[in-house]
């Protein structure tokens, strides 16, 4: 399927590996010039060289999404480089560590707010105001499950995720007259380094626990991105899609 979007610039924060690296390259497949960034230099790099060779316009650039600040330097930087204001932002930043309520201290929520909250607000506030002049633009952020079926083992994530959900959502009912799209997806396991760092030599187990039966594919996820992007997405906004294999078990 065509996806309308050859030409368009892009900024996917957090992409040096994981979903964020799946998610740049679907958009890259599909004639997108994309932009990502990551802390370490050498990673994100890499990364780019990879995009590159699918044939791609792809530019790389160091941020630390921990920071507002950071946040707004890689949409301006991304801007600069790729030569025009961005038509399609993928707030992404890397996921907060495991711990419950017992475990968890005051300050790592703070630091997951920042993180995941923030940054994504920061993204945006930089991001939208070209796409609401330009009458077209698209906002995908990746979160994850836990914003719809809370992991207890991951409690800043939780809350850090589910407070930027409830972001997204009032921005997408502001802005969808101007003609932007503002939706979430939301990650069950997929097999990615973070999921292997958190489980250790336990993904069998993981596996037994979605109905599917099997770790999701990064690349299937960057698909879906990459859809709430096209053209063919124009009304689908506020959304929140589980990509999960059936994990999550609610009605919403």
């Amino acid at each position: 399927m065509d996806l309308g979007l050859a030409g368009c610039r892009a900024a996917v924060a957090a992409s040096s590996s994981g979903l964020g690296l799946a998610a740049a390259r679907a958009l890259v497949n599909d004639g997108v010039e994309v932009a990502i960034c990551g802390r370490d230099e050498t990673r994100v790099k890499a990364a780019a060289d990879e995009l590159r060779a699918l044939g791609g316009t792809v530019v790389a650039l160091v941020a630390d999404l921990g920071s507002p600040d950071g946040a707004i330097e890689f949409v301006t930087g991304a801007a600069d480089e790729l030569g025009g204001p961005i038509d399609i932002l993928v707030a992404n930043a890397g996921g907060p560590p495991a711990g419950t309520f017992a475990t968890t201290a005051i300050d790592a929520y703070r630091t997951a707010f920042e993180l995941n909250v923030l940054s994504t607000v920061a993204m945006c506030q930089q991001a939208v105001p070209p796409m609401q002049q330009a009458g077209w633009g698209r906002v995908v952020a990746i979160t994850s499950i836990g914003a719809r079926q809370p992991i207890g083992s991951l409690a800043a994530s939780t809350v850090a995720r589910t407070g930027v959900t409830g972001f997204l959502k009032v921005l997408a009912g502001e802005v969808a007259g101007d003609g932007v799209t503002v939706n979430s997806v939301q990650p069950g396991v997929h097999a990615t380094d973070r999921l292997r760092r958190l489980h250790p030599g336990d993904l069998d187990a993981l596996r037994g626990d979605v109905p599917s039966g099997r770790l999701g594919d990064p690349d299937d996820f960057g698909a879906v991105v990459a859809f709430l992007c096209s053209r063919q997405a124009g009304f689908i906004t506020g959304a929140s899609v589980p990509v999960d294999g059936g994990a999550s078990r609610g009605l919403q």
